[in-house]
Formats: C-alpha cells, sequence, structure tokens
C-alpha cells in the first residue's frame, strides 16, 4: 500500500466543517481482501486499539465499526478509522472520517477529522504503514509508532495558556487563526484583527519587552516611580559578586541579568562559598548577574491584564515528602509519574528535574539526591517556586490588598505591558507591601497562565476570558464584512463590482480575484488567486476595511475555504465546467462543492442565490442563513413565492432593476443605465449586476451608493480587465473575453448577436482539461455565430497532447457545415491574434477568447501605435458576398 498524495484542508471544506486530512492511498494488491478474510486481524486491531470498539461507522451505534471489521470491510475504510483512533489516543476528541474508491480497482481518497494538523498527517501515514503490515501478516512496532507520534502532538500543540486563549476566542465566535507552528495566534480579520503569542499582544511596543528582559533596568524604572523593589548592584565578575554581597549584607540572591522562568537563580544566599556557587550558575545564561537583598515572605504572582488584577497565585517551590523508604531522586521519579506534570509549558505543571540549582538547594541543607527523607519529611528543592521548573500554585486572588493591586497595575503601566505577570515577594499579601517590607522582585512579559488556570491549590481562574475581553471589549467587532462569491462565469465581474461599490462608500477593501490579490487599488500578488491562501492573505492584512473573495472550485476542493463564516455568500450561477477533475463528474457534484459558500454564513447574514438558474432548488436547501434570491425576470416563481413570503429579491421589471423587500419596492437603476451591460443588451452582465446589488444591499449599502458603483463601473481594462473589453482599431473593432467554457461561450455569443459588424471573427480556445463533448459543444456554438476562424491552444496543456484540443474544435466546425477555407489554426495564441488583426477587414469584430490577458493587450497596443488601418471602402469579392449571407444568417 502506498500514499499517492495527502493534505491537511485547514478550513471548512466539501467533506467537513472542522480541518481534516485528506489522503489518496493505492490499496495496491489488496483491494479484493476484506477484513474477515485475514485470520486474527480483527483480534489485532482490538488488542492494539481497544479504543476501536467505541467507533460508531455506517451502523451508528457504539460497537459499529467492530461489526463491519467482523462481516469483512476493507483496508481503506480501516486505515480511516485507524488515522482517528491515533489522534484519540493521544487525547484528541476526533471522530469524522469518510472513505470512497476514487479510482477502480484500489485507489482510495480517505478524510477524517484533525485537530493538531502535524500529528493528523503522521497519524494517516502511519495508519497506512500498519495496515499494509497486517495485511501481510507481518510484525508492527507498535510501541515505537506510539511514541512518536506522542512526542510529536507535545511538539505541535499549542501550550496551555495559548490553547486557553485559543478556546476562549472560539467561544466568543471571534474567528481565530494558529500562525505557524509555534503559539502565534491570530484573532479577528482585516483592521479589527489582533495577533497574540503565549500571553503576549501586538500592544507592547518592542522597547517594553526588551525592558522587562533587563531585570536591573526594570527595577530603576520601578524605582524612578515610587515602587518598592530590592537593593543591588550589577556584577561582572566574581569578585564583584561577592564585594557586592557584602556590601548589600546577607542574605543575597543572585540571577541573571536578563533570563526568565527562574533559571540561574539562587536565593538565600549566606556566605561567600554559596556566592561564588551562585555566580557560575548564573553567569552560564548572561554576561552579567544581579546580586541584591534577599526578601523574606512568600512569592507571588499577580497578574495584570488591561487595567485590572486578574488573578493571584502563591507560587510555592518544588517540595517531595519522604516516605522513609526512597531516596529523594527516586521520590522525583514518582513525582513526575503525576499525569498533571510533562515537559515545558505541555501540562499544567512540569516535571522536576535534578540540576546544579536542585543539588546546590540540598547542598545548602546538608544531603544531596541519595538521600532517604523521613515519612513525613518535606525536602526543598528549589529556592524558586517557578512553574517551569517544578513548581506548584495556590489560588489567592482575594487576599491581595487594595494597595498591592493598584501598586501592581502602577508597575505595569510604568514599563508599557498591557499583560504582565509581577512577582511579589512579601510575607502576606493581604497587606500592603509598603508596610511590611515586601518588594516587586520582576515583571514579566507573557506571563504563564498555568498557574491560574490549572492551581495545585484552590479555584480555577479564566484568565483567558479576560485578555479576550480586553482585545475585544464585549460588542465590539473582531470581524469585518467579508463577501465570498462563486459560479461557474461571472463570478470575477461581480466580485470585481462589489468591491469596486464598497470602495466608493470609503472602505479599504481586499479582494481576491483570477486576476490577483488587490489591497486598495494596490494588486500584492499577481495570477489567479481564488483559494484559501489568498483570502487568507487578505484578512489577515490590517488595512483591509472589508474583503470580497471571489471562492473557485478548484480552491475549495483543494483547500477549504480560507474564511471561518462570511456575512453573504453569492452563487453566481452555474453550469457545467471542470466535469472530470478531482472526481466531480456531474452537474450535481459541481453543486455540491459550491454550496459550501452558502452554507458557510453567518446566521444573520445573507445566502445570495440566482432564482434563474437550474440548481437553485438544490441551492436553497443547504441555506441556514437569511437569504436574498436575484432574477432578471420580475415573474420568475420562485421570486414571487419568495417575495409574498416577505423575502429579499432584487429584479428586474419593465428595464428597471429594483429592491423588493418585503412590502417595500426600492427602485435602484435603469439596466441600460448599467455600463457592463451595454445598454441592457449584455445579459450575463445583468446578471452580475444583480449579484452584486444583492450582495451590497446584504452588507446595508445605501441605494445611492450601490447606483453609484453600478453606474461607474465599465468593462474596460481599468475596472473588469479580460471580461468583454473592446478595442478600437481605426476600421475595425477587437473583443477580448475570458470565456473557456460551453456557457461562457453562448454567453458571449449571445451579445454578439444583438451588436453590429460586418464580419465576426473569431479566436478560439478550450483549456485542455474541460471534457471533449464540452470542447466539440464550443465548436458547434461557434460554428453559427463566426465568419472567419483562428484556432488556437493554450500555452498550458494540461494534460493534453499539443494539437489534440485543437483538432476536436476543428473537427466540430467541419461536422456543423463550416467551409475548411474560413479555419486557420495558430497554435500560438499571440501569433493566432496578429494574424487576425493583419488580415482584418474594415468593419470586423475580432472576438479572443484569451488564455493569458496581458499579452493581448501588448499586442493590439503595439499594432495601434503601428496604425493599422483599413480602408473605408471595401472592394466586393465572392468572399464579402459570403459575409452578407452570414450576417442575414445571424
Amino acid at each position: 500500500m502506498k500514499i499517492n498524495n495527502i493534505q491537511s484542508l485547514t478550513g471548512r471544506n466539501i467533506y467537513c466543517h472542522r480541518p481534516v486530512i485528506k489522503m489518496t492511498v493505492d490499496i495496491e494488491e489488496f483491494h479484493n481482501v476484506t477484513t474477515k478474510d485475514i485470520k486474527g486481524l480483527k483480534e489485532k486491531l482490538i488488542d492494539f486499539f481497544p479504543g476501536l470498539k467505541k467507533h460508531y461507522c455506517s451502523p451508528g451505534y457504539e460497537g459499529g465499526f467492530i461489526e463491519r471489521l467482523s462481516e469483512g470491510t476493507y483496508a481503506g475504510h480501516v486505515i480511516e478509522h485507524i488515522a482517528l483512533e491515533l489522534q484519540n489516543m493521544n487525547g484528541y476528541d476526533v471522530f469524522f472520517g469518510r472513505t470512497r474508491v476514487l479510482e477502480e480497482p484500489s485507489i482510495y481518497n480517505i478524510v477524517f477529522e484533525y485537530k493538531n494538523e502535524k500529528l493528523g498527517l503522521e497519524s494517516g501515514k502511519a495508519a497506512v504503514e500498519i495496515i499494509d503490515k497486517l495485511f501481510r501478516n507481518e510484525a508492527v512496532d507498535m510501541e515505537k509508532i506510539l511514541t512518536d507520534l506522542s512526542i510529536l502532538a507535545v511538539e505541535f500543540e499549542l501550550g496551555p495558556s495559548t490553547r486557553s486563549i485559543f478556546d476562549e476566542a472560539e467561544k466568543r465566535g471571534i474567528p481565530v487563526t494558529r500562525i505557524g507552528d509555534d503559539s502565534m495566534l491570530r484573532l479577528g480579520y482585516g483592521k479589527y484583527s489582533r495577533l497574540v503569542s503565549a500571553s503576549l499582544t501586538d500592544v507592547p511596543s518592542c522597547i517594553s519587552v526588551d525592558i522587562v528582559g533587563n531585570k536591573h533596568l526594570t527595577k530603576q524604572i520601578l524605582s524612578s516611580y515610587g515602587i518598592p523593589v530590592p537593593y543591588g548592584h550589577i556584577a561582572y565578575s566574581e569578585d564583584a559578586a561577592i564585594r557586592i554581597a557584602k556590601e548589600i549584607g546577607y542574605p543575597v540572591v543572585i540571577k541573571p541579568c536578563d533570563v526568565n522562568q527562574g533559571k540561574g537563580v539562587t536565593l538565600n544566599i549566606f556566605n561567600e562559598e554559596q556566592v561564588r556557587i551562585a555566580y557560575k550558575e548564573a553567569i552560564k545564561y548572561c554576561r552579567a548577574v544581579i546580586v541584591e537583598k534577599f526578601v523574606e515572605g512568600t512569592d507571588y504572582r499577580v497578574l495584570v491584564i488591561g487595567n485590572k488584577i486578574a488573578a493571584v497565585s502563591e507560587r510555592k517551590p518544588p517540595i517531595i515528602t519522604g516516605d522513609g523508604k526512597h531516596t529523594i531522586k527516586e521520590l522525583i521519579e514518582i513525582e513526575n509519574r503525576n499525569p498533571a506534570r510533562g515537559e515545558g509549558h505541555e501540562k499544567p505543571l512540569t516535571r522536576i528535574k535534578i540540576d546544579s540549582v536542585v543539588l546546590q538547594t540540598l547542598s545548602v541543607q546538608g544531603i544531596d539526591e541519595n538521600y532517604i527523607p523521613a515519612a513525613g519529611e518535606n525536602v526543598v528543592l528549589r529556592g524558586n517556586g517557578n512553574l517551569s521548573t517544578g513548581g506548584t500554585a495556590r489560588e489567592c486572588t482575594e487576599e491581595i490588598h487594595p494597595d498591592n493591586k493598584e501598586m501592581a497595575i502602577k508597575a505595569a503601566k510604568a514599563v508599557g505591558l498591557d499583560i504582565a505577570g509581577i512577582d511579589i515577594k512579601t510575607p502576606d499579601i493581604s497587606v500592603p507591601i509598603n508596610e511590611n517590607n515586601g518588594a516587586i522582585l520582576e515583571v514579566n512579559a507573557a506571563p504563564g497562565l498555568r498557574m491560574h488556570l490549572y492551581p495545585s491549590e484552590g479555584n480555577s481562574k479564566n484568565v483567558a476570558e479576560d485578555i479576550v475581553n480586553m482585545l475585544f471589549p464585549e460588542g465590539s467587532p473582531c470581524s469585518i464584512p467579508i463577501v465570498s462569491i462563486t459560479g461557474t462565469n461571472g463570478k470575477t465581474t461581480t466580485t470585481r463590482l462589489v468591491s469596486h461599490t464598497l470602495a466608493l462608500s470609503g472602505l479599504k477593501v481586499g479582494m481576491t480575484s483570477s486576476s490577483g490579490v488587490f489591497i486598495g487599488n494596490e494588486c500584492i500578488v499577481r495570477g489567479d488567486c481564488t483559494g484559501a491562501i489568498s483570502a487568507g492573505l487578505v484578512l489577515a492584512n490590517k488595512e483591509v476595511e472589508a474583503a470580497v473573495l471571489e471562492t473557485a472550485r478548484g480552491g475549495i476542493i483543494n483547500k477549504g475555504l480560507g474564511y471561518n463564516l462570511a456575512d453573504v455568500g453569492v452563487i453566481v450561477n452555474i453550469s457545467e465546467d471542470h466535469l472530470g477533475l478531482d472526481n466531480i463528474n456531474t452537474l450535481e457534484d459541481l453543486a455540491f462543492v459550491k454550496s459550501l459558500v452558502v452554507e458557510a454564513v453567518k446566521p444573520d447574514g445573507y445566502a445570495v442565490i440566482n432564482a434563474d438558474n437550474d440548481m437553485c432548488h438544490y441551492f436553497l436547501k443547504r441555506v441556514k442563513s437569511k437569504l436574498i434570491l436575484f432574477s432578471k425576470n420580475k415573474n420568475n416563481p420562485l421570486i414571487v413565492r419568495h417575495i409574498r413570503s416577505g423575502g429579499v429579491a432584487v429584479t428586474v421589471k419593465d428595464g428597471l432593476m429594483s429592491i423588493y423587500d418585503n412590502t417595500k419596492i426600492t427602485p435602484v437603476v435603469a439596466v441600460s443605465e448599467i455600463p457592463i451591460t451595454m445598454g441592457g443588451i449584455a445579459e450575463f452582465n445583468v446578471e452580475n449586476s444583480l449579484a452584486a446589488v444583492s450582495s451590497l444591499y446584504a452588507l446595508n449599502i445605501p441605494i445611492s451608493i450601490i447606483r453609484e458603483g453600478l453606474m461607474s463601473f465599465k468593462s474596460d481594462i481599468e475596472n473588469n480587465p479580460g471580461r468583454i473589453n473592446m478595442f478600437d482599431m481605426d476600421g475595425f473593432k477587437i473583443m477580448l473575453d475570458y470565456g473557456h467554457n460551453p456557457a461562457g461561450y453562448k454567453a458571449v455569443i449571445q451579445y454578439l448577436q444583438r451588436i453590429k459588424a460586418n464580419r465576426y471573427v473569431g479566436i478560439l480556445g478550450m483549456p485542455g482539461d474541460r471534457m471533449d463533448r464540452h470542447i466539440r459543444e464550443v465548436g458547434e456554438l461557434c460554428s453559427k455565430a463566426f465568419h472567419k476562424f483562428y484556432i488556437k491552444e493554450d500555452r498550458c496543456l494540461r494534460g493534453r497532447c499539443p494539437g489534440e484540443v485543437a483538432d476536436i474544435l476543428y473537427d466540430s466546425l467541419i461536422i456543423k457545415g463550416v467551409d475548411k477555407n474560413r479555419i486557420e489554426i495558430i497554435y500560438s495564441e499571440t501569433e493566432a491574434l496578429e494574424k487576425a488583426i493583419m488580415n482584418a477587414e474594415p468593419g470586423d469584430l475580432i472576438v479572443m477568447f484569451y488564455e493569458k490577458f496581458e499579452p493581448a493587450v501588448e499586442i493590439i497596443q503595439k499594432l495601434k501605435q503601428s496604425k493599422v488601418k483599413k480602408p473605408l471602402i471595401h472592394k466586393e469579392t465572392k468572399e464579402s458576398g459570403t459575409n452578407k449571407e452570414y450576417a442575414a444568417m445571424i
């Protein structure tokens, strides 16, 4: 068995509205083998994965999958369940999966849910390896597989602090995105988005973070604000440390100047020998150390969020209690088996490690790690209570004195932090520190939240809620307006028109389209940008005040949606296109993919659907939000029923486009006054305009702005490049359009039938990944629409042999009775255009269905500058007579 392809779909997708892994797996010679054909397979699977007994599967009840194993199911199905169970064994509650035959007899499409992307990918690979070996009756090293996956799960999981913020944001309905594999989160979209790394937000300046990284500088700033801090100095040598300690007077503390998490800190030093040992430990972490007066009392962490105290914890150093049998080293090993302890920040508590600081602390007590404490005897392992070095915490927020609250908030403000961990040493936090010789020891940026979320004693404090509420106060926006537009034809024009109009309303618009990603008027990425990655670029941009996203079939299939929920989801139309690709073989399959756009809409948002499209009823069944229907025909039965039931519709009656909202009728503009409709004869752009008006009305854009947008948006290379762009060449015209499927060609041809030209010249081509019957259909449509034909091929053949598409088009024209003398095959698109221009006759309209827009425009402009002209009087010839016959025919 082998994996042909594996990828993660990080957003809502056609399989599930949660992230999934999609694998294409070749089962190879086992395609006819079921689980009941392999002796002992079920028992081995249950032995390896006891949790499989709880899997429901198709029977719909617990144990259903085990029944399927007994009845006999295929390898692909088992791989799906093993991939899920491997994640369950690592603590992730995932259950969605789907397995289908992709290509007979042995290639399967296997989809399963994930929460940790790296673990999900590796679980899929491991599942294939396990099943391959079991089907071959080979040994499986399950211990190694499970160990490797467990390490991976920890390595790529969010830490407790970041996870709590992630979960809280989701609970509040705030879009949250993990950036990379570390602890960076983006909350919200566009201008309202905020970045959070662990508990460090995007508010503090680099200077503020640098200040608190320098402990001595922090003390100097706090002292200047009248905040009590321990007296001390910096030492750059061991002898200097000894001298300072003597000047200050024992006991003292020695710690690195710029290291956190209690690394290299030695407390309660009483003599010169201990100074030397402590200096050697601290200098490992930095170029200088701080020697300061030891403050008697209890170690407290005060968490400041915004202008309030969110939580207070008493931090306790790691202590083990003797049983009279085990050594200190053994007791530490026993304590580290506590499931609450893990490596680093992965769990509520951190495993205790025997390092030089622990050995020094024990040495001061006259013992070492081999000492056996008596039953009930407590042994302190470190001087500090940092959780990162094995300490524990007691929740004591209610105990802090109001004066100490003010002092902590003042300290955070002094260094410019919105979230800060203030370390206070005092005999009693309920007494002002000025009255009991207490002091603020440190101020920490990005303070850990574990001690407040998972205290060893006391109740948990939901400090993540405080952080999210500080970033997004109740009632404040967290997202910009998002419009997602899909369809077979017209989605680019609709996207541009909506974007253009939103810009007129004063918003800075981020737009994705088939021509690039735009922020305002600036194109930041060129090319076909209609997928999730491009959408993410727009939504991550802090300048963007509204997002208009062209969302194509390929992007949905390959990566899912690049956003969580849209305010408006639009389906302009749907017709046969791209069939035969990505296992999308029917119009219903295509509709299923496109329907994701109207499914992923906020409950109070709008789905916008074309009531004139044959698949409208299919889409209506999938809408969970509010609905706007649009139609070119006011008497469309769906429109009539929708309006009568109090719904919103945008339609045309007697040439006037109007909005019907319950009993209210709002005229917008006469269709003939919308430039892209070419006086109303370009019906496909009437459709696109209706879709745009529906979207803008859903966003509460004023009618005056909508009208202005419609009337100022033109079919030129500035507003709508590549969509029925007309070029005047002094005696003849050229039109460029991106028709690339039968419906697109048909729409253009219908438009051509309503405009005048002496002769219509078609430069035809089709993408190679379209079905043969669709290519033939285009040829048939064009056979009666053009007098002269140039057949070209796209530069990207998309799996076809050179000349293959051209031959299909040529044959379809010949079959329809076109004289072969009227047809030329010129494979190069630009060469075909150049020849058509050079051979143009007066009154010609050359129509090119292009692959690449910019090169075509360059040729037109180059030849126009060279003043290619045709005589005003055209001599009658046999060919011109044919042209008259053709003109009469159409």
